[in-house]
């Protein structure tokens, strides 16, 4: 099992300590860069797939680096709706 499987496994079991470099890992083996639109953004992030446009916007966690429960489900759903998962 490679290691993005094992995030994606991770993932789906929603668990309370997944944190932002996990998600930043996965979003960005699949197909997403990150994009931010500097100082005035705060800690507002955009994930765009390069292929597509897809878009994923969150705000980054702080000041713990965990992802709060309610990002991670509109997470998976989003990438159900991609086909990703």
């Amino acid at each position: 099992m490679s290691k993005i499987e094992k995030i994606i496994n991770k993932l789906k079991d929603k668990p309370k300590d997944f944190t932002y470099e996990e998600l930043k890992k996965l979003l960005t083996n699949i197909g997403f860069y990150e994009y931010n639109k500097g100082k005035t953004s705060g800690s507002r992030v955009i994930f765009i797939n390069k292929n597509n446009g897809t878009k994923i916007e969150l705000h980054k966690p702080h000041p713990s680096n965990v992802l709060k429960m309610y990002v991670i489900k509109n997470l998976l759903n989003k990438l159900k709706e991609m086909g990703v998962i």
